[in-house]
Order: C-alpha cells, then structure tokens, then sequence
C-alpha cells in the first residue's frame, strides 16, 4: 500500500462505520482466514463488522475463531440483503472481480458503500476506493496482516488474529512449500506463532480430520489420473456418479489436484469436477516452474488466477470439457516441454 492509500483508510476507520467483509464463491482457507482476522481487528477498532460469504465452506475450517459469526448468503439471503443495505464500508478479500462472488455479484455492483480491495491474484478490476493488490504476495492473509501493522493496528494482533492469518498462509502456500513463499512470509509466520498461532494444532485441525468417505473418493481420483507424457501432464476427472457414491462434502476434493505433480517430469496438473446443481464442470489447475496457468484458464476455460495455479470452468459435458483440453493442449506442447 503507498502512502495515499494508508492516509485513505485510516480516515476511514477514524469514524464509526457499518462495514461487511466478503470472500469469494466456495471460500478457501485463506479467504476464510483473512475475513475473520479482519473481521476480529475491526471489531477490537469498535466498529461494527459483519462476514458474508457466498455460500459454505469446508467443515475444516469451521473451528477458527469467530466462524460462527459468518453469515452465509445462501441460507440468510434476507438478513444478508439488509446489512449490505447498511453497509458504508465494504471489504473484498482474496478476490479482485465481484463475478467471483456468485450470487452477491449484482449486490455488491449496485451498492453505494466505499470499496477496499486486498488480494493477491492477477489483473484487478478498478472497483474500488483503495486497492491494495500484489501478485508476489503468498496469500491474503499475508497481506492483511501487513494491513494491520499498515494502519498501526500491530499491538491488537491476538491469538484469534494470528490463528486466523496463520491458517490461511499455510493454506495458501501448501504448507509453506510454494515459490511465493519468501523469506518474510516466514518472518511473519514467526510473528504469528508468537502471538498465539499453535501451528501443530492448527496443521492437524486442517488436515487431519478426513473422512473415510474422503479418503475412498481420493481412491477414485487417483484410479482416475491421466498421464500425458508428451504434454508433461496428468489429469484427474471427478463425475457427479463417482462423488455421490463417495458422500462427496463442499472441501472434500481439496488439494486432489496436487498429487499429479508429485509425478516425476510432470508440470502441469489439472482436475475436472463435474457439478450437476450448477450445470459446469469446475477445472483446478496447478504448475510449476513458467507454465502460466493463470494465462491458459484465462484464454481458454473462463477462469484465472495465479502463474502456479488457477481455476476454471466449463458449461459443456465432462468428456466434452477434457476433449476441448486435449486439442488446446496441443497448442502448448512447447512451451510444456521446455
């Protein structure tokens, strides 16, 4: 944030105001993790602060602190509706387009409070009154807790903030093992657990509660792998049959995609999840080294959002959807090779 931008959003907070915190559609432990450690800060400033998201999110994240003071649009479309209409001060967190936001999208168009975008994806939309954006960035939560030291809010990180902000760096950076992880993301990591963050249990809460259910459909996602070794890649398909067979949960599919780059010579690993309730197939893309995922889900399959990984999606069929990615993936079988 430059100078400009911090005078702006002290102003603001310098006065009472009715403020609404909001992630993305199917919000991920870093979306969840910075709208609750904003959500605590602000309400510690005395201000009046709700978090509204999209629709649910995954039951691992549901023991951080102050969960259950989301509000979820999908359940509570009234309550929701009217403290939008009261909001003055709107914070978009971990998404940088309102198409991102689902059904809160023509909401969030036609209100009149003031915007603050904090994200960490490429290529922002200019919605908002300050926009704080950086693409080098490990996640969101890295950069609300510079936001909090940025207003000068650093003494009121407690052990909630920092549980919440750990958690989402963790997630956002698998484990710490991401290119995007530097130096001072581990500076503040190190800050975080010495405010409060138990990063053990935080690891274990996160990924150490599966299911038998889960771990069955990682059975069939791994059965289903596709290697493509003159493209360098593989490929996971997920059918609405194979995931109601399993008593498929929203977050069950979480990290799947990942396993196709634990493959030796692979650099590009996609997964295909079909979703008959919305009509698309959801499509996780994950890279390493160049190979600009963002770029091909931009290009070709209505998605973005980092160089290493990305999402998309697809109004035609499975076998339609994996059919157009083959012949597209012709086009880069180049630039996958070298």
């Amino acid at each position: 944030m430059n100078l400009e931008d911090i005078s702006t959003v002290k102003s603001l907070l310098s006065t009472p105001q009715n403020i609404v915190i909001v992630p993305h559609k199917n919000p991920d432990g870093d979306a969840i993790g910075s709208c609750l450690a904003l959500y605590i800060f602000l309400k510690e400033m005395g201000q009046k602060c709700s978090v509204i998201s999209p629709n649910d999110y995954p039951k691992f994240l549901k023991w951080m602190p102050e969960n259950g003071s989301i509000l979820n649009y999908e359940k509570s479309q009234s309550k929701c509706e009217e403290v939008f209409k009261e909001a003055s001060l709107i914070f978009t967190l971990d998404f940088n387009d309102f198409s991102r936001t689902g059904a809160l999208e023509s909401i969030l168009q036609k209100s009149n409070a003031d915007f603050i975008m904090i994200d960490h994806h490429q290529q922002p939309s200019d919605y908002a009154k300050v926009t704080y954006s950086d693409v080098s960035m490990s996640s969101t939560c890295e950069m609300v807790y510079n936001f909090i030291l940025y207003v000068d809010g650093g003494d009121r990180i407690n052990k909630s903030i920092a549980t919440n902000l750990y958690t989402g760096i963790m997630t956002d950076t698998g484990s710490f093992k991401y290119s995007s992880t530097s130096s001072k993301t581990h500076r503040i990591v190190a800050d975080l657990i010495d405010k409060g963050a138990e990063n053990m249990r935080i690891h274990s809460q996160v990924f150490d509660t599966n299911s038998p259910s889960r771990l069955h459909l990682l059975g069939v996602a791994l059965k289903n792998m596709v290697i493509l070794k003159d493209y360098r890649t593989a490929f996971i398909t997920l059918s609405q049959e194979e995931l109601d067979a399993n008593n498929f949960k929203k977050g069950d599919t979480e990290g799947f995609v990942n396993y196709g780059l634990t493959l030796e010579g692979i650099v590009l690993a996609v997964i295909f999840i079909e979703n008959r309730e919305e009509g698309i197939i959801k499509i996780s893309f994950r890279s390493v080294g160049d190979f600009s995922v963002n770029e091909f889900a931009r290009n070709h399959f209505n998605g973005g959002g980092h160089t290493n990984a990305a999402g998309g999606r697809s109004n035609i069929s499975l076998e339609e959807t994996v059919a157009k990615f083959k012949t597209v993936l012709a086009a880069y079988e180049n630039q996958l090779k070298s």
